[in-house]
């Protein structure tokens, strides 16, 4: 059975709103809300069968795209490769051209309305924002300091990854962290080395805690995790994770003697799996564009939003 390949288009406006359309009744998986795009011919790449598209449907000028995420489905008739494209930059104003309805939508209602099946790791991607900080506990007398410089950097996706605190010293930080958290709109996500209950936005899965689960915990709202392998990424797709980090990509300060993966390595591993992965270890913000071209949606640091 050959693979479809199709261009997507996760086009967002200045307000932050998402573009979905209605998918014809009459077409493959029809009634259905999508994002944008089209198959990509012969002759076509990725990037300019997605501004085909988007200018032939939509009336839209695509003036870049980034990688966003690449998905691969089997559905009962037919396979099918989505390679997605966040779109910020682009003008014109959107019409409807072959009379499908669309909407503008906040990146949080997404999930109120049905895609394809395909669609959910975009969806999840879409919501996610290109950086992932960890919050490190090594010296706890700056933990309130480090969060506040995360937060005044615009990073909206924390990790706290509080291994050596006491738990009620750990439980004491993260409720101040949490009120900080959701006065700048960020996620806060608690390491599940933590052993204390807390209010946070989800959790973030060791590696070991990774592989103890047989199935996705019951009302968490994010569930990322760490890995290291393809096994790791398969089963953390498997349960349910809604995104993983994976490391270490570049040699670390961390951990000196580690043996790093590289990105082209990087990018074969995660071309195994539909879901959003940041690259981590040795990052600078200056790698996002790197991390995105090997199919990353975005970084994770400790020290790169510090400086």
């Amino acid at each position: 059975m050959n693979t479809l390949q199709v261009a997507v288009g996760v086009v967002k406006n200045p307000e932050g709103k998402i573009l979905i359309s209605l998918r014809h009744a009459a077409l493959h998986q029809g009634g259905l809300w999508e994002f944008p795009g089209g198959k990509i011919e012969a002759s076509e790449t990725a990037e300019f069968a997605l501004a085909r598209e988007l200018k032939e449907e939509l009336n839209v000028t695509v003036t870049a795209a980034t990688p966003l995420i690449t998905v691969k489905h089997k559905y009962p008739d037919r396979l099918v490769q989505l390679n997605v494209f966040l779109v910020e930059q682009f003008s014109g104003e959107v019409k409807s051209l072959e009379g499908q309805p669309f909407k503008w939508v906040d990146s949080d209602e997404l999930e109120r309305y049905t895609f394809p099946a395909a669609n959910q790791p975009i969806i999840t991607a879409a919501r996610l924002p290109h950086y992932y900080a960890i919050l490190d506990d090594a010296d706890e007398a700056l933990l309130l300091t480090n969060l506040q410089k995360i937060l005044n950097r615009g990073v909206k996706l924390i990790q706290a990854r509080l291994k050596k605190l006491p738990p009620a010293a750990a439980a004491g930080f993260i409720e101040q962290a949490y009120s900080l958290c959701k006065q700048q709109q960020a996620l806060l996500l608690m390491n599940s080395a933590v052993d204390c209950p807390v209010e946070a936005d989800g959790i973030h899965l060791t590696s070991r805690h990774l592989m103890d689960l047989v199935a996705r915990p019951e009302n968490i709202k994010w569930l990322a995790a760490s890995c290291h392998n393809l096994e790791q990424l398969q089963h953390a797709q498997n349960i349910g994770v809604d995104f993983v980090v994976l490391a270490p990509v570049l040699a670390t300060q961390t951990h000196p003697g580690a043996e790093s993966l590289g990105w082209e390595q990087f990018a074969e591993l995660v071309a195994n799996v539909n879901l959003p992965v940041y690259a981590l270890g040795g990052m600078t913000e200056s790698s996002l564009t790197v991390a995105q071209q090997s199919g990353g949606r975005g970084i994770a640091a400790i020290r790169a939003f510090l400086d």
